[in-house]
């Protein structure tokens, strides 16, 4: 069944994209991370432009953000001063991201720098994740110990505040830095930047497993709907009727992805979606050497747009 997207200026199979939403939404729940760095490219690859799925794709994270923020909360796995730290620079980040977002855009440089941008991060942060998984992989078979964690120079910075939720005391600077960096890339490249703040905040910050995540997702969920309003007041991008065919498969997909991330232990999770997110920014690499038509198609499509 075909349904026109008024924004994205096309039609598209409903059944396709409510698919495309249930397998982003297992993921998501598996892994406990936002998709958005799946979803972005897949609306890509069956031919929305990549400035409307950026930003249709950060109200779809808004909301799946919600409700996990909203069960992390009613458990008290959130550090709310923490979240607020990290708000004050993801707040930042997104506006100053959004403001480059349209500046590209009329330089007719958007989809390039997208693509560009996908390739890099998702190869770093995928092999990265593959690498550490299967090394962790390997230290279980073997049964050797995990390396113990050391303070890095990042705690011997100034301007210290304790955050009590999280038992640590630490730098605010870190701390807003990340917020900006990860509200930049977001509003950008459409993705929640769960699968990167996680990693960083366990082992550059040092911040515990028990409030990682659900303070993760109070950063995700605050300026994935400030990226949304923005997009949707300064440049007219937000497909609402996309979005709202995103949520409805990715919560159904959720539901399943959290009980079979539940079977599986945490080093396998950990090389599975490096590996993931390898294969995306190698997909998308091939685009850019192999058939580099096609992404200047896309690009013709999203500035005469």
């Amino acid at each position: 069944m075909q349904l026109y997207l008024p924004i994205a200026d096309l039609p598209v199979n409903v059944f396709l994209v409510l698919a495309m939403g249930a397998a982003v939404g297992f993921v998501s729940g598996m892994f406990g991370i936002g998709g958005g760095f799946l979803m972005t490219p897949l609306l890509i690859f069956i031919g929305i432009t990549p400035a409307v799925a950026v930003a249709s794709v950060a109200s779809h994270i808004a909301a799946s953000s919600f409700s996990g923020a909203l069960a992390y909360w009613r458990r008290r796995a959130i550090d709310p001063a923490l979240a607020s730290v990290l708000l004050c620079g993801g707040v930042t980040g997104t506006a100053l991201g959004v403001w480059t977002f349209t500046q590209l855009r009329a330089l007719g440089q958007l989809d390039l720098m997208i693509a560009l941008s996908y390739v890099v991060l998702l190869t770093t942060v995928g092999s990265l994740m593959f690498s550490d998984g299967l090394r962790a992989l390997m230290r279980t078979r073997r049964g050797a110990v995990p390396p113990r964690r050391t303070h890095n120079w990042i705690h011997g910075l100034p301007l210290k505040m304790r955050f009590k939720r999280s038992k640590i005391y630490l730098s605010v600077i870190p701390v807003v830095i990340v917020g900006i960096v990860i509200g930049f890339i977001g509003a950008i490249m459409g993705i929640g930047g769960g699968f990167i703040l996680v990693p960083i905040m366990i082992y550059l910050l040092r911040v515990p497993t028990s409030t990682v995540i659900g303070t993760s997702m109070v950063l995700t969920l605050v300026t994935m709907l400030f990226a949304t309003l923005l997009h949707a007041v300064t440049n007219h991008l937000v497909d609402a009727v996309l979005a709202l065919i995103l949520m409805v498969g990715g919560v159904t997909g959720a539901q399943f992805g959290a009980r079979a991330g539940q079977k599986i232990r945490g080093e396998q999770l950990r090389l599975l979606l490096g590996l993931l997110i390898l294969s995306v920014g190698v997909r998308f690499a091939i685009e850019l050497v192999i058939r580099p038509e096609d992404l200047f198609t896309i690009r013709e499509l999203g500035v005469n747009g």
